[in-house]
C-alpha cells in the first residue's frame, strides 16, 4: 500500500484487505502472494501471516488523508470481492471511495458473480437502481483466456461510468467476437513476469488490439513480462512494454 506505484497504469494502491484464495490459471504464478509469503512469520510485519485473507479497519479512511487527486488501484494484494470478506467490511471501502471524490478508484476483481450480487443488494436490481454507483468508482476483471470471457458479460450488467478489462497476464487466445467488449471504456494488456512465467503470444495481443482499435476503445499495453516478443526470457525489466512499435498508454 503506497501513496505511489510502481504499477504502470495507476499512481497509487489501497490496500483496505490483504490475502486472498486462488480462482484460476492466473492465479497460479500470483505476484501478491510471492511477495506476501517472503515475510511469513516475520513479527510485526503487515505480512506475519502470509498472504492469509486479513481486513484492516485502521487502513478504511487512508485515502481521505490524500489531499491530491489520484488514480487509486484498490486492493492490489487482494481481491475486494473475496467470499470471506463481510459485506459490512466491503460498504465501507465503498463509502470511502464515495466520499473521497477527488480520487478515482480502480477496482478489480476475478469474482464478477459476487460483485453483481453485491451491487443488486446495495445498489438495488440492475436497471432498477435505488442510488448510483459513483462515477469516481471504476470496474474491471481480469480474464486470462477464453475459458473467463464469462466475467466481461457479468461486468456490462453493472452500469459504472468506467468498465474496464485486464488481460493480464495474458495466458491464451481470445475470441472477441458478438461485440463482446462494446460498453467497455478501457482494456489493459500484460504478459507474466517472474521465474515460472507463461510466454504471452504476439497474435493474442493483436486480437486484442484489433477490437479495441474497431471500437475505439483506449488500449494500454502494461509489458510483455519475463519473455519478450520473440519469446526469448529475458526478465520483465529487458523484455519492455514497446507494442507495435511502442508505448501505449492510453486511458478511458
Amino acid at each position: 500500500m503506497s501513496m505511489y506505484s510502481k504499477i504502470e497504469w495507476t499512481e497509487a494502491t489501497w490496500n483496505p484487505t490483504t490475502g486472498c484464495k486462488k480462482i484460476s490459471p492466473a492465479c497460479d504464478n500470483c505476484y501478491a502472494e510471492t511477495f506476501a509469503e517472503r515475510f511469513r512469520g516475520v513479527k510485526g510485519h503487515h505480512y506475519e501471516n502470509g498472504f492469509d485473507i486479513k481486513l484492516w479497519p485502521k487502513r478504511l479512511h487512508l485515502p481521505l488523508s490524500w489531499k491530491k487527486g489520484k488514480m487509486i488501484f484498490v486492493d492490489s494484494m487482494s481481491d475486494l470481492f473475496l467470499d470471506e470478506i463481510p459485506d459490512g467490511f466491503r460498504n465501507s471501502v465503498f463509502q470511502t471511495m464515495e466520499k473521497a471524490n477527488w480520487h478515482t478508484f480502480q477496482v478489480l476483481t476475478k469474482r464478477p458473480h459476487e460483485l453483481v450480487e453485491w451491487y443488486s443488494q446495495n445498489y438495488g436490481l440492475v436497471g432498477q437502481e435505488k442510488k448510483k454507483l459513483p462515477d469516481n468508482v471504476w470496474l474491471g476483471v481480469s480474464v486470462e483466456n477464453n475459458e473467463y470471457l464469462f466475467r466481461i458479460e457479468l461486468l456490462k450488467i453493472i452500469p459504472a461510468k468506467i468498465k474496464f478489462i485486464s488481460f493480464e497476464p495474458l495466458l491464451g487466445p481470445v475470441k472477441l467476437d458478438n461485440n463482446l467488449l462494446e460498453g467497455i471504456n478501457w482494456v489493459i494488456v500484460g504478459g507474466e513476469s517472474g521465474s515460472k512465467a507463461r510466454r504471452m503470444k504476439t497474435e493474442w495481443i493483436d486480437d486484442v488490439y484489433n477490437e479495441c482499435y474497431r471500437l475505439n476503445i483506449p488500449f494500454f499495453f502494461k509489458q510483455w513480462g519475463t519473455y519478450n516478443e520473440k519469446g526469448e526470457k529475458l526478465g520483465k525489466s529487458k523484455s519492455g512494454r514497446i507494442y507495435q512499435g511502442k508505448e501505449w498508454n492510453e486511458m478511458p
